[in-house]
């Protein structure tokens, strides 16, 4: 007879088990899977940084890819989830120099190779920790198939598109003004910036005119110009600065074009305050008036969009901050050698010994922080490898415009848009140690692709470089890239659109001809339940591993997604963790409850008494419900509330509608099979008791319930006496006396 359930649902004696029991089954590898349906369904897992630990970001995305390849899975589909971890250059290297630090070394004491050698023993040993995490909230990956960014195969990939780029005459070498890490003593791109608002200071600076003139004095608004009225006056224009320091290498000033106020200065010279040299005062329409007096400071070695104006009105490039954030010769001997911090005092005493500041205002400002370290970012010029943007940016917008590929909210296409149109071509390589080396060497002037000869370039290349290969550079067989390139879904986080998204779409378009996945689902925030960022560092941070000790993988995940409500983000409570809880329990409670009715009474369906008793009794399929004759109008009821359910479970996962889906699934089993049907099904005298809707109605729940709580629907799954259906030909129904092995390859309903 059926295996009876413990009274108390326990996950932590049987999550373990269950999984070990699916890794085992080799059903997580497609090659493996049952059935005959050839067609794939391929998600990749965005691979996370061999430095992560498990977030609640991670969890919420993990949890949302393995609803969808659990329920494809169940429908047939050859499902393959590829997972992976990212080699993280900048953040591996931090970790490791972390490491040697405690031992009082840097990685300048070990040199390039003793250093690397240090980080491949710390990838070895830490680098799938965030893997084995992600295996404890139960995701289906085919870990046969597992990829790391830095496989020598990948790396062979990364190469090969460095070179094909260069052929093509999109890469190439240039001394531009970047984003400076003084801390990871390298290059980074717009995108790795995090911004954090500060309250600072607004300096309003005279710059005086080089000459007297006649002139009528405009003072509108914050008018910039003084002093005197229709008088020879020693005349100066007013600069407002969040950074005085940098007006060490000032080239000009610039207004609008359409500025009245400074439309008889246009052309005019400036003295530059504490350097004395001479410099232009400069029309550009990049100025906005609003900002400050309406002119600004121009210092083209030091800020991206003065880089661009200086480009525009051949301004001479002066660098007056180096690598280290020192300032350098190029100012005036009493700062050089000076922190950018140490000179701004120095410069704002000086200016005020002079009476050159007209007024000093609070200010709040966006400031660049390095996204892995923390370091106050400058803006510096440097030699520095580029890959042009504008022909490839336009491959990515088109495919999106064309609908070949769908974003999920569609709104965040307006974000990936916007940055496409705006683009500046790709600073790639970085001044860091950890990653793939530049393939390329230099002799003279002339830059070539690396032979095994010769002598790399110092330089590495950006992560996400390598990372945009992801979804085909994963397959390192040429039979895998060809049954599962494209892909069918990205689930990522809105953060990385431009990041990794936008680069993923035309490296694909670029090397395979092909989109790499047709529909990206942008996931929801998952912030504190005051709204804000969850911050580990601040203590505001959830770690779903303790979520999971204390309620259990199934718990976690059904009140994660429970709360997936379309595009909103997630103001995180526990509640809905523990509501996860108790929706376990009832499944288990229902559960025992009916393996106990068909084990005190077993229906007249078992074809004999023998058989009964050895737990071969047939739970009946669809086709034996819709077929016989049902007993009561409850019956009815609960299968029309069944159907229904069915179908619109089905409508949401296809529409990314976790949060519903999961809705109508704890609607149905707790209120409509449980608190209506079990309820009745008590109430009804033994000869009318119909334990084959009851059972059907169970299995078909289990199914249902699969991809968002795993463990459980498999423990009590492997509990029923099941065994399959197998038609025959002329539509006749033949019993299979082989039962199938999980849950998770049943068929779906």
């Amino acid at each position: 007879m059926p295996t009876e359930l413990s009274k108390v649902y326990n996950p932590k004696e049987v999550e373990k088990r269950i999984y070990d029991f699916w890794l085992k089954s080799g059903f997580f590898n497609p090659d493996k899977l049952p059935g005959k349906r050839k067609e794939p369904f391929v998600i990749v897992l965005p691979p996370p940084n061999i430095t992560g630990s498990l977030h609640m970001g991670h969890a919420l995305n993990s949890t949302v890819q393995d609803i969808l390849i659990r329920w494809k899975r169940l429908q047939g589909f050859k499902t393959l989830w590829l997972p992976g971890t990212d080699h993280a250059g900048i953040a591996t290297q931090n970790v490791v120099e972390k490491e040697l630090k405690k031992e009082g070394l840097s990685r300048f004491d070990l040199g390039r190779e003793k250093f690397l050698d240090r980080v491949w023993q710390w990838k070895e040993k830490y680098g799938d920790i965030i893997l084995d995490q992600l295996k404890k909230i139960g995701v289906s990956c085919d870990w046969s198939r597992a990829r790391f960014t830095m496989d020598e195969k990948y790396s062979l990939a990364v190469k090969e598109a460095f070179w094909h780029y260069f052929k093509k005459g999109l890469i190439y070498r240039q001394k531009r003004v970047i984003n400076f890490c003084p801390r990871c003593q390298t290059s980074l791109s717009d995108l790795e910036l995090e911004y954090k608002e500060e309250k600072g200071k607004l300096w309003y600076i005279k710059y005086p005119l080089a000459k007297s003139m006649k002139y009528e004095v405009r003072r509108e608004g914050n008018g910039g110009t003084g002093e005197g009225q229709g008088r020879d006056s020693p005349r100066f224009v007013v600069v407002a600065t969040t950074r005085p320091e940098t007006m060490l290498g000032d080239t000009a000033v610039a207004v609008n074009p359409k500025d009245q106020r400074y439309k008889n200065l246009i052309g005019e010279k400036l003295i530059l305050p504490l350097v004395g040299r001479e410099i232009p005062i400069i029309a550009d329409r990049l100025i906005d008036p609003k900002f400050g007096t309406g002119a600004v400071k121009i210092t083209p070695a030091h800020d991206l969009t003065d880089y661009e104006i200086g480009l525009r009105n051949n301004l001479k490039i002066i660098q007056v901050i180096d690598e280290n954030g020192k300032i350098t010769k190029e100012a005036p001997a009493t700062y050089q050698g000076l922190s950018v911090l140490e000179a701004r005092e120095k410069v704002i005493a000086d200016l005020k010994n002079q009476d050159l500041i007209e007024k000093i205002e609070d200010y709040l400002h966006q400031v660049p922080y390095c996204y892995r370290c923390q370091a106050k970012i400058e803006q510096i010029p440097s030699w520095q490898w580029f890959l042009k943007m504008e022909d490839l940016a336009k491959i990515a917008m088109k495919v999106v415009k064309e609908g070949k590929i769908k974003f999920i909210p569609k709104n965040f296409e307006k974000i990936y848009f916007d940055w496409l149109k705006n683009i500046r071509d790709w600073c790639i390589s970085r001044q860091i140690w950890w990653g793939h080396s530049l393939p390329i060497f230099q002799i003279g002037k002339k830059s070539k692709i690396k032979n095994q000869k010769s002598k790399i370039n110092g330089d590495v290349l950006d992560t996400w470089f390598s990372s945009a290969l992801w979804p085909f550079a994963v397959f390192d067989k040429k039979k895998d890239l060809e049954r599962f390139y494209p892909t069918d879904v990205l689930c990522t986080d809105r953060d990385i659109i431009n990041l990794w998204v936008a680069r993923m779409i035309f490296s694909g378009m670029e090397f395979m001809r092909k989109i790499p996945f047709r529909t990206v689902y942008i996931h929801p925030t998952v912030l504190t339940r005051e709204g804000k960022r969850m911050s580990k560092s601040l203590g505001t941070g959830i770690d779903p591993l303790n979520l999971i000790e204390k309620y259990g993988a199934d718990a976690t995940r059904f009140g994660i997604a429970y709360q997936i409500m379309g595009g909103q983000d997630i103001r995180f409570t526990e509640d809905n963790i523990v509501m996860g809880r108790k929706f376990c329990n009832k499944l288990w409670n229902a559960s025992r409850f009916v393996l106990l009715q068909i084990s005190n009474s077993p229906p007249a369906s078992a074809s004999s008494a023998g058989e009964w008793r050895a737990g071969k009794f047939q739970i009946p399929n669809k086709f034996q419900i819709s077929n016989s004759k049902l007993q009561t109008p409850a019956d009815k009821k609960i299968l029309k509330a069944l159907n229904k359910t069915i179908k619109s479970v089905n409508k949401d996962l296809e529409k990314f509608r976790f949060g519903q889906a999961a809705h109508k699934l704890y609607d149905f089993f707790w209120h409509d099979f449980c608190d209506v049907y079990i309820e009745e099904f008590k109430s009804q005298k033994p000869k009318v008791k119909s334990h084959k809707v009851l059972l059907f109605v169970l299995l078909t729940s289990l199914k249902l319930l699969h991809p968002f709580i795993p463990f459980i629907t498999e423990e009590i799954y492997q509990k029923l006496p099941i065994y399959p259906v197998k038609s025959a030909k002329g539509g006749a129904k033949q019993f299979n006396r082989v039962k199938k092995k999980c849950l998770m390859v049943e068929e779906w309903p």
